[in-house]
């Protein structure tokens, strides 16, 4: 599959998934964004240069609920709850925050 942004043709997965990683941008992602329904705000920004940051820079690291929770506390200054979490992306912020940041998909089914 593919979407087109800004004039440019992005290669998607079938659950709508960046191929390349490298083909995302802040445009892209709210191309994305729109795709899913979601109007970005500055605590989705957040959840996605979080996210994008441990693929990034920790060996390719998507982190689960809990550890995202953690380190939205810290960032926030406030603890969020999974509920938080589920407003911003209601289809599973380790899941749908992936796919705007333009991540590979998560296949995992839980755990720690």
């Amino acid at each position: 599959m593919t979407i087109e942004i800004n004039g440019k043709t992005i290669e998607t997965t079938d659950h709508g998934y960046l191929v390349n990683h490298l083909d995302w941008d802040e445009d892209v992602a709210r191309g994305l964004a729109r795709i899913e329904g979601i109007a970005l705000t500055d605590k989705h920004w957040d959840l996605i240069r979080y996210l994008r940051n441990q693929y990034l820079t920790n060996n390719q690291h998507q982190p689960m609920e809990r550890a995202v929770l953690k380190d939205m506390t810290t960032l926030w200054g406030t603890k969020p709850t999974s509920k938080d979490l589920y407003t911003l992306f209601p289809l599973a912020p380790t899941k749908q925050g992936t796919k705007i940041a333009g991540l590979p998909e998560v296949l995992r089914k839980g755990g720690y």
